[in-house]
């Protein structure tokens, strides 16, 4: 089994295109432009693109296709929150897969990119040849309450110190409505020093051993920004689904459709019972428990399970 990631290479093209009269979307294409079709989706919302995403997929075999999805990494208009919902990243995504005339692909995320694969697959079943899954998040009301109100502050009590420090102890009965308000602030050092805090409380809880390297930069403030002014965004609107478990009670759209979830058992973000309850709705989907493993795909054995899946699955 490869355990190591492919090397380091560069987009053959990158192009900007225009999704809304609003925004505008940083696609990028690298791999082998004959190679099978693979769109990887992000994760935050609003965490970008990362040049070590295009490191998980065979450079020979796979054309891989990576974007910033709206308001995030080179994306324009930055850290924007209008017309910026789930639905029009699904259009987002079926625009570039009509831009680049492709007919069908394999759908890889991780996080919130799971809960973005799902989604459009479930809206666009007949343009996926596969799903990759990993650190499985369906944005439910419990996964919300378990990692930004109570829950994994009991496990990293150290950590939220920092988070819940930035909010009046009147207000800490809902840390997501707080951090909105000040998110949303016109007060630039009020939003910085709020998206900082939210940005590295995350980070500071991703990996079972934690380490100063995180994937995303959160001491650059712009990075932050987005990151956590798009995850509030989305948070506080639970995703704009019209209920707390419509992945779930949609899945029957995408049982005839092969996949892998690749799931870290020490997940603090998005903890296992959400992998699990996906697990048992698309039970034909390969299912990968990894035991020394928490949230992020730098991780050694998920980067393992990760970079396996995509050598097998170039044959859908």
């Amino acid at each position: 089994m490869k355990n190591k990631l492919y090397p380091k290479i560069k987009p053959y093209n990158t192009f900007y295109l225009k999704v809304s009269k609003l925004h505008t979307i940083y696609v990028e294409e690298s791999g082998n432009p004959n190679g099978k079709p693979v769109i990887f989706l992000h994760g935050g919302p609003g965490g970008g693109i990362e040049p070590i995403y295009r490191q998980y997929f065979n450079p020979k075999k796979w054309h891989i296709i990576i974007f910033d999805q709206r308001g995030c990494g080179k994306s324009l208009p930055h850290a924007e929150l209008e017309e910026n919902t789930t639905w029009e990243l699904i259009k987002d995504i079926e625009l570039i897969r009509n831009y680049l005339k492709i007919k069908k692909w394999v759908v890889f995320g991780g996080s919130w990119g799971s809960t973005l694969g799902l989604s459009y697959a479930i809206s666009y079943p007949e343009k996926c040849k596969a799903l990759i899954l990993r650190g499985i998040f369906l944005l439910r009301k419990f996964e919300i309450d378990w990692f930004y109100q109570q829950g994994c502050s009991m496990i990293y009590p150290d950590e939220w110190e920092n988070y819940k420090s930035v909010i009046p102890k009147q207000e800490q009965n809902n840390f997501v409505k707080a951090y909105y308000k000040r998110l949303t602030s016109k007060n630039k050092n009020i939003r910085l020093k709020a998206a900082t805090a939210w940005s590295k409380w995350e980070a500071s809880t991703s990996k079972l051993v934690q380490k100063k390297k995180s994937l995303h930069h959160f001491d650059n403030p712009k990075i932050a920004e987005a990151f956590a002014r798009i995850e509030c965004h989305y948070f506080i609107n639970n995703a704009f689904f019209n209920t707390d478990n419509w992945i779930l009670k949609n899945t029957n759209k995408i049982k005839h459709i092969p996949g892998a979830i690749i799931q870290g058992r020490y997940d603090v973000v998005c903890p296992m019972q959400s992998a699990w309850d996906l697990h048992r709705k698309l039970n034909h989907f390969e299912f990968y428990i990894i035991n020394k493993a928490g949230h992020s795909m730098l991780e050694k054995d998920i980067q393992t399970q990760l970079i396996e899946c995509t050598d097998r699955f170039v044959k859908y």
